[in-house]
């Protein structure tokens, strides 16, 4: 069954980085499944790419000093996505192609203090496609904000994962309560990219 996501859209690719390495301690908690979830998203990035939806990749980055990770220690979280450590990099199969917008953020959300929003609208943006994690945290943030830009948000629920399932579960709650046709899967996003193709062909 076709999505409502209004054309263009941009697939936004949040935060799937390798982590889970030696150095990346104390390790960020995640549900489940996550090779499986990024797998789909490496597909998905494949699939906009021949069907000529525009990809944006969004990498949390803190400098070691942690200068910039303001209030970011004051909850469950240690220090993380450090500059120049391996676990901070790109997940393999997750790299951009010279045209392609790479945008590193010092928040969780995607918008705040980034490009992100004139980059969206430099492509004529109306959806935005939403995959990656945390679901109850950079997906969620960056999810209201946007909703608060106007744009038409979905978020594919098999390709994002959460700090826990509970906490996952109540994020997409919480984000479809703002929009009620925004949770999706990949296959939705798929069938909804190679429609848009069609479409304009």
């Amino acid at each position: 069954m076709p999505i409502n996501a209004p054309a263009p859209m941009a697939l936004v690719v949040v935060d799937v980085q390798k982590g889970d390495t030696a150095e990346s301690t104390p390790r960020i908690a995640i549900t489940s499944g996550r090779p499986e979830r990024t797998a789909r998203i490496v597909e998905l990035v494949a699939h906009a790419r021949r069907h000529d939806v525009p990809v944006v990749f969004i990498q949390e980055v803190h400098k070691p000093s942690l200068v910039d990770i303001g209030r970011e220690l004051d909850g469950a979280e240690g220090p993380h996505a450090i500059e120049g450590h391996r676990s901070t990099e790109l997940a393999d199969g997750l790299e951009p192609r010279p045209d392609e917008f790479l945008i590193r953020k010092r928040r969780y959300s995607a918008f705040f203090a980034t490009e992100l929003d004139l980059v969206l609208r430099s492509y004529g943006t109306r959806t935005v496609l939403l995959v990656g994690g945390l679901t109850d945290v950079c997906i969620h943030y960056t999810a209201v904000d946007a909703h608060q830009h106007d744009y038409f948000v979905r978020v594919a629920t098999d390709a994002v994962g959460g700090s826990s399932q509970d906490a996952h579960d109540a994020a997409l709650r919480a984000i479809e309560y703002l929009q009620r046709d925004a949770l999706v899967t990949t296959a939705d996003f798929m069938e909804a990219m190679a429609g848009t193709a069609a479409s304009a062909a």
